[in-house]
């Protein structure tokens, strides 16, 4: 551990915890691509426990990041960590389960006074106007508790709000990254009008690390609302129908059948159909104007950065499915 760490620069060291998970592994693979001195948080036992994240870890690890033990319920290890390894960028992707140890992450990072920026784990809607049906809205309190309690800290901060991650919204999943779109038939909430913004896990990764050194950014919101991803239910059928080549059945999921799968408290899918209806029928996403002092928008701060449009996701996601072997029955 020493040799790896003798040689890293002094300035802009960045700690990230989280880095295992879909957002955390792209904001992981951005930060060691600029050149930036990379430390993964990870819990002990991790490494060994879950293939999949042992396997991101130590992918991670190859491309230059040092590996640090610890656990965030552990204030003076945290507080240790953060001085020995001079750290001054912290980033949190850690989930739902894990919101709460954040608390004692912020009270170490006031207690080093060294900390030129931190990110709380949020990465989705501004979770202080959403107000989704339970249990989504049980998350959003505890997120707003970590908001509250980095505010009053002192340590200053941004938070990414970047809306819905690239992927079919699938409402009965535990993850909208872990599916392709739909090859039998379309569930369409509502009427179907009802537009939300979609982000690629790299642009989420990419404007993340892009607002860190920016003062414009901090202790501010930052938006991620590209027009060009700006896109309702139903008009994320007809592209996808464009990419695969051939229609589709379109099912109606009522307010009712969403609230329904909310109320049935089965987590995390319960968790998932409330954000669902949150999304696409109350709007939250759009519903709102950037008018608070603290908003800031991603495309107007970086305006030559482009997005990955859903366009090209979707054709991405139409040559894996053209890529998977066929079955040929006898």
């Amino acid at each position: 551990m020493e040799s790896a760490i003798s040689g890293v620069e002094e300035s802009g060291r960045t700690l990230i915890i989280g880095s295992s998970g879909f957002i955390g592994q792209f904001v992981a693979e951005v930060s060691l691509a600029s050149g930036r001195p990379t430390y993964l948080l990870v819990r002990g036992g991790r490494m060994s426990s879950c293939k999949a994240k042992a396997n991101a870890i130590m992918s991670l690890q190859e491309k230059g990041a040092i590996i640090l033990q610890g656990s965030l319920n552990d204030k003076a290890t945290m507080e240790k960590t953060l001085k020995e390894h001079k750290i001054e960028i912290v980033i949190s992707a850690v989930g739902g389960g894990s919101i709460l140890e954040q608390f004692v992450l912020v009270e170490a990072m006031k207690s080093v006074g060294t900390i030129k920026r931190f990110v709380p784990s949020e990465f989705g809607h501004d979770i202080d106007r959403a107000n989704p049906v339970e249990p989504g809205l049980a998350m959003y309190k505890e997120k707003r508790e970590v908001r509250r309690l980095v505010e009053g800290s002192g340590v200053p901060y941004t938070y990414i709000c970047c809306n819905s991650i690239m992927a079919w919204p699938y409402h009965d999943n535990t993850h909208p990254a872990d599916v392709l779109p739909p090859l039998d038939r379309f569930h369409i909430y509502g009427d179907g009008t009802v537009k939300a913004y979609f982000v690629a896990g790299s642009d989420i990764g990419k404007f993340t690390m892009k607002c860190l050194d920016d003062d414009r950014t901090l202790n501010k919101t930052v938006h991620f609302r590209p027009s060009t991803n700006l896109l309702s239910i139903n008009e994320l059928a007809s592209l996808w129908e464009e990419k695969i080549g051939f229609k589709l059945p379109r099912v109606t999921v009522t307010e009712d059948d969403l609230l329904s799968a909310a109320q049935d408290m089965v987590i995390p899918q319960s968790i998932v159909a409330a954000l669902t209806h949150d999304i696409f029928i109350k709007g939250c996403q759009v519903n709102y104007s950037l008018d608070e002092p603290s908003d800031v928008e991603v495309t107007s701060l970086y305006p030559d950065m482009p997005f990955k449009t859903v366009d090209e996701c979707f054709g991405d996601f139409a040559k894996k499915i053209a890529d998977v072997p066929k079955v040929v029955e006898d």
